[in-house]
């Protein structure tokens, strides 16, 4: 099944997403959006066209595991995002997804304005992968 996983920002919103194996995440792009409201039917739009079957919205979680404002936000977000798509959206745990989407920019030698519109769509995929990582040890499990 492909899955969208959303990187949710006030201003940019990364998006990524995996081929129906659930093999390979990529990320797909950013959305520029301020409106809460737009944005949600922004990423609405790109779940219908790339089809995909569930969406992962990242959950900023403290690093003590409590929820401060930003974690309710998204959860607002995805909750919004479940009733206009008609899709499931989970929350996933995105702690420690933007350094390691810095890091990757840093190996790649990516600076500037260039890292500023792509940080947001690699911590997407960062948030897929450890999501697709998640399912395939529970299929593991049940084997």
């Amino acid at each position: 099944m492909k899955i969208l996983a959303v990187d949710f920002g006030d201003v940019r919103t990364g998006l990524a997403v995996c081929d129906r194996t659930e093999f390979l995440a990529s990320p797909i792009g950013v959305i520029q959006e301020r409106n809460f409201g737009e944005c949600v039917l922004k990423v609405s739009y790109v779940a219908q066209e790339y089809g995909v079957g569930e969406i992962i919205v990242g959950h900023p979680k403290n690093m003590d595991g409590s929820e401060g404002e930003r974690a309710q936000k998204c959860e607002m977000f995805a909750s919004q995002l479940e009733e206009v798509t008609g899709l499931p959206v989970k929350l996933w745990d995105e702690r420690r997804t933007t350094i390691t989407a810095h890091n990757i920019l840093n190996e790649t030698d990516t600076r500037g304005k260039k890292r500023k519109e792509v940080v947001d769509a690699v911590a997407a995929t960062v948030i897929l992968e450890s999501y697709l990582r998640y399912r395939e040890l529970q299929k593991e499990n049940k084997e």
